[in-house]
């Protein structure tokens, strides 16, 4: 299968730069595999596919502050997306612009959050010992920025309406996007219907951000 199978159009316009301001306001395609028919619903009307033993999965996974903005000691700017904790205060991290963090550069991130790049990877991937004054978790939660999807231009918006209503679990990247237009109301309703909902935890990472770069999909490694 070509990557090229699956070109399409997308107008700029039509790419949404904030949430609306009701979650299930969003817009659903039903895509009815018996028919091939395709119907345009909002995510209010869920509740008509589903049915009573029905299982709703949900991914309570929550968006860290992963963003990181700060400078090296030659005042250039820096950025790095936050991955996984390889070791104590120890990331891995997608780092902006690589070439120009080698290992031992050092790095500073305001609130007295400072780092040292220990080991170069591929693909601009760096591993960073973070350290402060005062335990590092907390500082990467107060500097840190939740990492908004490479399609969002507007910087400025409300966060919060990049975590799903159930998340629980710190550890992604990225929002798991198909769960942002669930309410507590919507979810209550569904319960109250019959519909079992239990959840699991699935951190979304790296290849929510990395574009595929291979041309047959069967020779892209996924994170």
């Amino acid at each position: 299968m070509s990557l090229d199978d699956f070109d399409y159009e997308l107008p700029e316009e039509l790419i949404a730069q904030e949430p609306l301001d009701n979650r299930t306001d969003s817009r659903l395609l039903i895509a009815k595999r018996d028919t091939g028919l395709l119907e345009h619903r909002s995510f209010a009307d869920l509740s008509e596919y589903l049915r009573p033993g029905d299982t709703l999965v949900l991914n309570e996974t929550q968006v860290r502050p992963a963003r990181l903005r700060g400078r090296k000691t030659t005042g250039a700017q820096v950025e790095l997306l936050l991955l996984e904790e390889v070791a104590p205060d120890d990331w891995r991290a997608l780092a902006r612009p690589a070439k120009r963090l080698s290992p031992g550069s050092r790095l500073t991130f305001g609130e007295g959050l400072r780092g040292e790049v220990l080991e170069a990877g591929d693909r601009g991937e760096r591993v960073v010992r973070l350290t402060a004054e005062g335990p590092v978790a907390e500082m990467i939660a107060k500097v840190g920025e939740i990492p908004l999807p490479p399609y969002i231009h507007k910087s400025e918006q409300d966060l919060r309406r990049y975590q799903t209503v159930y998340a629980a679990k710190a550890g992604s990247a990225a929002a798991p996007t198909a769960g942002l237009h669930f309410t507590e109301e919507l979810l209550k309703d569904l319960r109250n219907a019959g519909v079992r909902v239990v959840k699991i935890s699935l951190d979304i990472g790296l290849d929510t951000f990395r574009p595929i770069s291979v041309e047959r999909l069967d020779d892209h490694r996924m994170h």
